[in-house]
C-alpha cells in the first residue's frame, strides 16, 4: 500500500481526502489492548498502589510513543478500514461490512467504556455513530466533501452494552450542496434502538 496522500486536498473542499492504511497486525493488536485499558479504566476499584503501579506503566508507554507522534493522515489510526473504528480509539468499535452508493452498514458492539448507567450504553455515544455513518453515506454516494450541518437522534429504546449492533444509513434525497441522509441502529434481529436523520453540506472554496 502506498503513502497516504496527505498533501493532496480535493479541490471541492479544504478537507484532505486520505487514502487507506494497512498498519502491521502488531497495531490493531495494540488498538484493542487499549480499548480493554479503557473498559478497565472506568471500571476497575483497586488500592492506592495498584493504581500507582498503572500510572506507571502508562507513563512508560507514553514516553515510548511519544516520539512518534504524526501529523494528521500520516499515522494508520482513522485510517485502517479493516480495523474496528478504523483504528481510532474515538470511535467505538464498528467495522464497515457494506459500503456503495445504496447504502453503508457497519456492526459492532458498546463495551464497558460506553457505559452511561443502568448497564446500557451513554446516550452521547449514539451521536458520534450517527455522525460518522453519515459521513461514510456522503463517501460511498459519490458526493463532494462535506461537513456535518444538522443531526438529529430518535432514541426508540436503550442500547445495550456487549451485544452486537448494526447501523446503517443510505442518502435520503440531494439538494444541491446538501445531502439529507437517513439512519437506523438496530440489534441483529432488527429490535429498532434508535433512529436519525442528518444534514451534510458540501463546502465551499476555501471554508475548513
Amino acid at each position: 500500500m502506498s503513502e497516504p496522500e496527505s498533501d493532496k486536498v480535493d479541490l471541492r473542499s479544504e478537507i484532505p481526502r486520505f487514502r487507506p492504511a494497512t498498519p502491521p497486525p502488531s497495531f490493531g493488536e495494540l488498538v484493542e489492548n487499549l480499548r480493554r485499558l479503557q473498559d478497565l479504566a472506568v471500571s476497575v476499584d483497586a488500592t492506592d498502589e495498584v493504581y500507582a503501579q498503572a500510572r506507571d506503566r502508562v507513563a512508560e508507554l507514553t514516553e515510548l510513543l511519544a516520539p512518534y507522534a504524526a501529523p494528521e493522515g500520516k499515522g494508520p489510526a482513522n485510517r485502517s478500514m479493516a480495523l474496528p473504528g478504523r483504528g481510532s480509539l474515538l470511535m467505538p468499535p464498528f467495522v464497515v461490512e457494506k459500503f456503495d452508493e445504496e447504502s453503508v452498514v457497519a456492526r459492532g458492539v458498546l463495551r464497558r467504556y460506553h457505559l452511561g448507567g443502568g448497564g446500557v450504553a451513554h446516550g452521547g455515544v449514539l451521536p458520534l455513530i450517527f455522525d460518522d455513518n453519515f459521513g461514510n453515506v456522503v463517501y460511498a454516494a459519490k458526493r463532494p466533501i462535506s461537513r456535518t450541518a444538522y443531526l438529529h437522534v430518535n432514541y426508540r429504546k436503550v442500547t445495550p452494552l456487549d451485544v452486537p449492533l448494526i447501523i446503517e444509513g443510505k442518502v435520503d434525497r440531494v439538494d444541491g450542496r446538501k445531502t439529507f441522509i437517513t439512519a437506523r441502529l438496530t440489534e441483529e434481529d432488527g429490535t429498532l434502538l434508535a433512529d436519525g436523520e442528518g444534514l451534510m453540506v458540501q463546502l465551499l472554496p476555501g471554508q475548513p
